[in-house]
């Protein structure tokens, strides 16, 4: 099989695994010319694209010898046999561990110009290569995203050597190989035009792909809750992978600056987000109002039922204040079909007694200097049957207005919803 370019490359291999749709993956590609592949692959699945930066670790004075492979986020992958039989010092594995990983970042920095990388964990993940020959820089990858927190990984390429392909399927679940010519030199002879990806085509594309993802269909709507026209903004990526409802104690849910900053977040990773206020402006003139739990939780409910009409993806809750205790009042409904509650600062002790009757995976979070509510989500976690956590922000007050607490609320919640959401532990759309 030859291929005309990449692009020829990559629309041809996005065929062979469209069958991963429904599992909403990853595709990473690897720098330089495995993006150009990774993208087509990507935009026909409509799917989120990342590079997978990885550098080999070479044995000093034989670099063509591998050691082990260093990704992101600090992950290392190292043959400790490898190491033994090298007689290399200590001192100087660590001095090539040290000038790789600073190039790593490097390359990673420019890739991607500020923006986040994307988050792996628990997902389906295809890494993408123009071609293979030794298979040892896919391997190394492949390494890597599952040290990362990738639940499948598959590696995609459109043309390897059989031998090696049958070498790879070892490392992962699956790999979608193309063309395995038996007489193999070279990758670039399976190409007509095999122009050397620079860097500014990898920028490109992934600025590209960032920016379809991040330009969500947005509306206005109002919402039917319990019989109540509420106001709220639903945001869906293309191809979102499940929606979040924002539930808020107060009737500012949609106009709140750290929802909104959360649910930009969670956008950002390919989750849909429907911000709305689940009190009128006259009802939330009376305080009384943020507290009545019960009315909360029905409206909540109501919106569910209203959003399950129009979207069939998994459905998650993101509570803040009283609204945490109406997310986890509504979850307790015998009816309740959520995949994920996410309390933010939250009073998940107002839910009580039903806090025993919540299915979904519950993630509480709370700031460390705030104290009164730490204690009372301490307390009301002892009431949780169902799988949850607490995380507690470092020198985090109750609004997280501190310098990078809201980014440590966002990340946590998006790895929670992710999780339990995309990877198959959320309840089926009905």
């Amino acid at each position: 099989m030859l291929f005309t370019d990449r692009v020829d490359a990559g629309r041809r291999l996005a065929g062979a695994v469209e069958h991963l749709r429904e599992e909403r993956p990853v595709v990473l590609g690897l720098p330089r010319g495995g993006v150009p592949v990774a993208y087509e692959v990507a935009r026909a699945l409509r799917a989120p694209l990342d590079v997978v930066v990885v550098r080999k670790l070479g044995v000093p004075h034989h670099p063509e010898l591998g050691f082990g492979a260093i990704g992101e986020g600090g992950v290392r992958v190292m043959s400790d046999d490898i190491v033994r039989r090298s007689g290399a010092r200590q001192a100087e594995l660590t001095a090539v561990e040290h000038a790789e990983e600073q190039q790593l970042l490097r390359r990673a920095r420019r890739y991607r110009e500020g923006r986040p990388r994307v988050t792996v964990d628990g997902r389906t993940v295809i890494v993408v290569d123009d071609g293979v020959a030794t298979g040892a820089t896919a391997a190394a990858a492949c390494q890597v995203v599952r040290a990362q927190g990738a639940a499948h990984v598959v590696l995609a390429v459109p043309v390897a050597p059989p031998d090696v392909v049958h070498r790879l399927r070892g490392a992962v679940e699956d790999v979608v190989c193309l063309s395995r010519p038996d007489l193999f030199s070279a990758v670039g002879e399976w190409y007509r035009d095999f122009s050397q990806t620079t860097d500014e085509e990898v920028i490109t594309c992934l600025t590209q792909a960032a920016a379809a993802r991040s330009a969500p269909a947005t509306a206005e709507v109002e919402v039917d809750a319990d019989g109540v026209r509420l106001a709220g903004d639903l945001a869906l990526p293309a191809g979102a992978t499940a929606v979040v409802m924002f539930a808020h104690g107060s009737g500012s849910s949609r106009h709140s600056p750290r929802n909104r900053s959360v649910a930009a977040a969670l956008r950002d990773a390919g989750l849909g987000t429907l911000l709305f206020d689940l009190l009128t402006p006259a009802e939330e003139a009376d305080r009384a109002n943020v507290f009545a739990i019960d009315t909360l939780a029905r409206r909540l409910s109501g919106a569910t039922r209203w959003l399950r009409e129009r979207e069939s993806v998994p459905i998650g809750y993101f509570g803040a204040s009283t609204g945490a205790a109406a997310a986890l009042r509504a979850a307790a409904d015998d009816d309740a079909s959520v995949g994920a509650v996410v309390s933010r600062g939250g009073r998940p002790d107002l839910a009580a007694p039903r806090l025993g009757d919540v299915r979904a995976p519950t993630l509480l979070i709370v700031g460390g200097h705030d104290t009164l509510v730490l204690d009372l989500n301490r307390a009301a976690q002892t009431e949780l049957r169902c799988e949850n956590r607490l995380e507690i922000v470092p020198g985090a007050t109750h609004l997280f207005e501190e310098s990078g607490a809201l980014d440590q609320v966002a990340d946590l919640a998006r790895a929670w919803f992710i999780r339990h959401l995309t990877a198959g532990g959320a309840p089926p759309a009905s």
